[in-house]
């Protein structure tokens, strides 16, 4: 009985870990970037204009070495300049994603 209840531990762990990553949302970043970032940042194209301390989204993502990963992770910590989001770890991803897709 203990080998049945290992074989299914086994099986079980093995099926949450091959189980697919969410891909981020740049949709819902888009919305978290209307909410959160577009009274400093210049957040869309159509967007008339932002604060000149903060640099556009397109700016940012044409950066060389750009990665998203790392903004995703630099969003989740607080700064100085800029409000505290609290945001989640798929919220600092999807926003991550959708200043990505600006370049």
């Amino acid at each position: 009985m203990s080998q049945l209840r290992l074989a299914l531990a086994a099986a079980l762990m093995t099926g949450l870990l091959a189980a697919p990553a969410f891909a981020a949302d740049a949709g819902q970043g888009e919305v978290l970037a209307q909410r959160w970032c577009a009274a400093c940042h210049v957040v869309a194209a159509g967007q008339a204009r932002g604060s000149t301390q903060a640099p556009p989204f397109s700016e940012i993502a044409r950066r060389p070495g750009f990665d998203a990963a790392q903004l995703a992770l630099y969003l989740l910590l607080p700064h100085p300049r800029m409000p505290d989001m609290s945001l989640s770890r798929a919220e600092a991803a999807d926003l991550a994603a959708y200043i990505a897709a600006q370049r």
